[in-house]
């Protein structure tokens, strides 16, 4: 699968540092000149506390092969980031369930292919015991793993994750502290 091939028609929602709407523009000139949008971010739990994880399909465009979170997009014109959310999940994972907004958070990254990531980005969480179906276009693998195994994980092998889930992982740990007391 290529960038341009799956990408370049996608409009995706540019905002300001606050959120606000102020226009649209098609994924592929998003990513090439960094400009912010809108995006969000799944952190899908089972009953014994333990994140779903995803390994990112060797053919996307940036962060092929790396573990990331449960699942990550970006909203379509029209559409309330809720539900993006419940259509991603289900379209990436093969999964339904209740989500939540957690937190949202600002980053920004240019990668090696001169692509950047800057976003926006509502972060969701939801709990469910359901195993995946996952899409093999976009999921090469995924796997359950404590908060505590992740953080070793990443101090040990910083190269098999995702940037964004480097960045989002001590804010997902403040935000589910303060609403369980322990790692879900």
């Amino acid at each position: 699968m290529n960038y341009n091939d799956t990408a370049a028609d996608e409009l995706l929602i540019l905002v300001d540092k606050n959120d606000m709407e102020i226009g649209l523009l098609d994924k592929t000139t998003v990513h090439q000149t960094g400009v912010l949008h809108r995006a969000f971010s799944v952190f899908l739990f089972n009953s014994v506390g333990s994140l779903m994880l995803q390994r990112r399909a060797l053919s996307k465009y940036h962060s092929p092969g790396l573990w990331s979170n449960t699942c990550c997009s970006h909203p379509r014109k029209g559409e309330k980031t809720s539900e993006a959310v419940s259509r991603r999940l289900k379209e990436e994972m093969g999964l339904e369930c209740n989500m939540e907004f957690g937190f949202s958070f600002i980053y920004k990254f240019e990668f090696e292919n001169h692509l950047t990531e800057h976003e926006f980005d509502h972060v969701y969480f939801g709990k469910s015991d359901d195993l995946p179906e996952p899409d093999p276009t976009e999921i090469k693998a995924w796997k359950y793993m404590s908060l505590h195994k992740l953080q070793d994980e990443i101090f040990l092998n910083p190269n098999n994750f995702s940037v964004w889930m480097k960045i989002c992982l001590p804010k997902v740990i403040q935000h589910v502290k303060q609403k369980t007391d322990t790692y879900i």
